[in-house]
């Protein structure tokens, strides 16, 4: 590693005569297989193909380079074949493993939907998707078990509500996660949906940034709990109060988990209102022409932020692809309560929201029709899903908040869930990813409520988060939990494989709670297997609960406290 001398960057040149794949350095020859079917046809161009051939001939039809790969940027992934078990996913090809039925996502920016747009999606569940419906930590729906055949009519009727399954996967601009309050929290410092919608409205499918050398995840609050864990995100834009140019926002590039976590760097600079979108292009178009495509595990903007540095990246985006340099500005504090908003709140103008908790993000078509019947009775025509695999109902009339919980009950969505119910996560696990080993999300279900049960003698004034994920690469975020679980397979004692979990430690985001964003702790060598999951986590939360200082988060206590305190 050398050191830049003019920016201070730090520099690892690629070996000697080989190239990173960065094309405005290396040129744009195709340095893998990934590389080649990008540089063949760009991804966006499949959706003609889906339409006019591929629903009409069937599953069948479609080859390899469109169905791995090309589909993805409509949203569309083939689901994992039921009855594979863990011990053969690293084995066996995409194809091998693959059913004829796709996850579909369908991408939703700032998690903001209408009542029409949430029932349009809950009646394509049930008609569609054998009525599944998931909140990813993402702010989006994914459907399951949705066949080829209904694509083109199940784009038809999420266009005609404003939605879309455009670039939701692939080697593109993700999602945008936006501030579930966005436009409604008394204590907001700026409303990021002109930011968020700019973007949306203006990049989303075009073909200029549509061939990135991986996916681009991008970040928008202007709430002071940072409700969008702004650390992990290719791009945040996080509010701030700059003391001459007034509220915009503080810049954040770099950030990414999977099996090599980065937390994503502050570049110094204050974003104007105005510019945002501007200087999110300037952002994605760096990642297109200088990150590194040679190969497809360093090929996030962690890596090339890594070697560069802010400095450098932020003089690049400066002088490169603005055109002029950016105001200092200061950093973004978290305070303002706990960002996955649950509960219920004020509103500016009086009225409430309501923050309700499923379990582990699991719905239905079924209970997504029955809140949006609850949300409209009570006044409300908007719905939010939060980062957190929450949703929030908006806009409620003081006078039907207890009908609206009631009925939010009976559906199976809480607005006073029990500390493990509120602050778990899992990812889709072995049910349907094909890179799973594990199941996550009914393990994690049985957990919750054993947890729950166990451990209500116990009056902790901080959360503890407990993140579950089936496989390395860390969709369920677990090394910014204070409880991380990685699955993977293991030999049980007569030799055959269980499924288990590697166990990480003190991982968090900045919050009210904690100063500062960290990753958690890898206990190297220990495995729980899922039956011994509740016990371990009772275990280590009675022991944080015993040896803890007055007022310290679990996060400080994992990172101190003495290896064997923690198995």
């Amino acid at each position: 590693m050398s050191t830049d001398t003019t920016t201070g960057a730090r520099v690892r040149p690629p070996r000697e005569g080989r190239s990173n794949g960065q094309w405005l350095v290396d040129g744009r020859e195709p340095l893998n297989a990934n590389e080649q079917f990008k540089a063949a046809d760009n991804g966006l161009n499949v959706r003609a193909r889906i339409e006019q051939t591929y629903a009409r001939d069937g599953f069948a039809s479609i080859p390899a380079d469109d169905l791995h790969g090309r589909m993805r940027w409509w949203g569309l992934y083939t689901q994992r074949k039921q009855g594979i078990d863990g011990g053969r996913t690293a084995n066996m090809t995409p194809d091998e493993l693959s059913d004829e039925y796709f996850m579909m996502r369908v991408r939703i920016d700032g998690g903001a939907l209408t009542l029409a747009q949430l029932r349009t999606v809950a009646q394509i569940s049930v008609e569609f998707a054998r009525d599944t419906a998931d909140i990813s930590d993402r702010q989006n729906i994914q459907l399951h078990w949705v066949r080829i055949e209904d694509v083109p009519q199940i784009w038809q009727r999420l266009e005609a509500v404003g939605l879309q399954t455009t670039e939701a996967c692939g080697d593109t601009p993700r999602v945008i996660l936006g501030s579930p309050v966005a436009g409604i929290a008394a204590d907001e410092i700026i409303d990021p949906t002109p930011a968020i919608r700019a973007i949306a409205d203006t990049f989303i499918g075009d073909p200029e940034i549509s061939n990135l050398p991986r996916k681009f995840k991008t970040a928008i609050t202007g709430h002071p709990s940072l409700d969008v864990v702004h650390e992990i995100n290719d791009i945040s834009l996080v509010g701030v109060v700059h003391p001459e140019l007034g509220a915009g926002y503080d810049l954040w590039v770099g950030g990414g988990l999977s099996t090599a976590a980065h937390l994503a760097e502050r570049l110094g600079a204050f974003v104007a209102p105005e510019r945002a979108a501007a200087v999110w292009y300037g952002v994605v178009r760096i990642f297109r022409d200088y990150g590194y495509r040679r190969l497809r595990n360093k090929a996030r903007l962690k890596y090339l932020m890594a070697d560069w540095g802010p400095a450098k990246f932020r003089k690049v985006l400066e002088t490169e692809y603005l055109g002029y340099a950016l105001p200092d500005g200061p950093a973004a504090v978290a305070s303002g309560g706990h960002a996955d908003h649950i509960g219920v709140h004020d509103q500016r103008d009086g009225r409430k929201y309501v923050g309700l908790a499923p379990v582990v993000g699991r719905s239905s078509g079924t209970k997504l029709l029955a809140l949006a019947d609850a949300a409209e009775a009570a006044g409300s025509e908007r719905i939010r899903l939060t980062p957190h695999q929450k949703l929030l109902v908006l806009d409620v009339d003081p006078a039907r908040v207890d009908a609206l919980l009631a009925a939010a009950e009976a559906i199976g969505m809480t607005a006073t869930p029990g500390p493990f119910r509120r602050h778990t996560m899992a990812c889709t696990g072995i049910e349907y990813c094909k890179l799973a080993f594990v199941d996550t999300k009914d393990t994690a279900t049985a957990a919750i409520a054993t947890l729950d049960r166990r451990l209500a003698d116990l009056d902790l004034d901080v959360p503890i988060t407990l993140n579950v994920n089936g496989c390395p690469n860390s969709c369920a975020r677990i090394q910014i939990a204070d409880i991380g679980l990685k699955g993977q397979i293991a030999k049980s004692q007569d030799g055959t494989d269980e499924f288990a979990f590697q166990v990480h430690l003190g991982g968090g985001l900045a919050s009210a709670d904690r100063e500062e964003a960290g990753l958690g702790r890898t206990l190297r060598g220990l495995k729980i297997t899922a039956e011994q999951m509740p016990d371990y986590v009772e275990r280590i939360t009675r022991r944080f609960a015993t040896d803890r200082e007055p007022g310290e988060s679990f996060a400080h206590w994992a990172h101190r406290a003495d290896e064997e305190a923690l198995r």
